[in-house]
């Protein structure tokens, strides 16, 4: 079964990453992931007094959910490959965190009423920033971790180089990395990521009709030309940013590591393999 868990399902997700965690770290307590998985939840399902549910189909919560199910199968495999610097228990669960906070962005307050939580695409992962600055100082989490929590988050901006980024510690950047790398390896290894491009197109002209982008300055032009651009953003882009900036931590999601399957980029190279099929049949 690929994914491990059904990303549908939040408690199941929540029940895979805390049996993973009790494998590798044994002596920990489960009282922080057990915290941010159901406040999660809360928001984006809109059981939070101040913000509504998330309300757009592509960066909802089963996205997170999909991230959150690829980073800990990355670090689970670093952590049984005995690399170093070690990931720490509470790195791990400062790793989770970044993960289920990283697209808290698009939430929406409930007295904002215009629009869809799409139009803060534009701006999501500062807002994302903004959020946990704010919230994981309640959870006991202390200025540096806060600041690699808000390191890992701002990784996932597609404009950034992390290699560029400042981090007080190693381990911090090798989380920012894993991140950015659950993030574009869980959804678009998804097996319905072909079908729902044109929705991200959606997400992507909301949030341009939102700020006044100028038609001749979006990336882009149509849902059709975002699909047919994908294959070459997979090839040239994201395999590139895996490879070089992500520090090929894609790697350790191998079973077994590290010559075995890679099971996330073969569901790419298919996904891709459906979506060319599906354009050479449209020509």
């Amino acid at each position: 079964m690929f994914p491990p868990v059904d990303t549908k399902n939040a408690r199941a997700v929540e029940a895979f990453v805390e049996k993973k965690f009790a494998v590798m770290y044994p002596r920990a307590s489960l009282v922080w992931l057990k915290r941010i998985f159901r406040d999660m939840q809360e928001l984006f399902e809109g059981r939070h007094p101040d913000y509504a549910a998330i309300d757009i189909r592509y960066h909802d919560f089963e996205h997170t959910l999909q991230a959150t199910v690829c980073i800990t199968l990355l670090l689970e495999g670093r952590f049984e490959a005995k690399v170093e610097p070690v990931v720490s228990a509470r790195q791990f669960e400062l790793a989770v965190a970044g993960v289920l906070l990283h697209d808290a962005g698009y939430l929406k307050l409930r007295s904002d009423t215009h629009g869809t939580c799409a139009k803060f695409t534009f701006c999501h992962v500062l807002r994302s920033c903004a959020f946990a600055a704010s919230y994981l100082p309640a959870l006991g989490a202390s200025t540096h971790e806060v600041e690699a929590v808000l390191g890992a988050i701002n990784c996932t901006g597609p404009t950034k180089e992390i290699s560029r980024l400042y981090f007080r510690e190693p381990v911090d950047r090798i989380i920012g990395c894993a991140l950015a790398t659950a993030d574009y390896l869980g959804q678009m290894a998804a097996a319905d990521y072909p079908d729902e491009l044109e929705i991200l197109y959606a997400e992507f002209k909301e949030s341009d009709d939102y700020i006044h982008t100028p038609k001749s300055a979006r990336p882009f032009k149509s849902a059709a030309d975002l699909v047919s651009r994908t294959p070459l953003f997979w090839r040239k882009f994201v395999r590139a940013k895996l490879e070089s900036d992500f520090q090929a931590l894609y790697r350790f999601l191998a079973r077994p590591y590290p010559n075995g399957p890679n099971p996330y980029i073969e569901a790419v190279e298919r996904n891709i393999a459906t979506i060319e099929a599906r354009i050479a049949v449209k020509k």
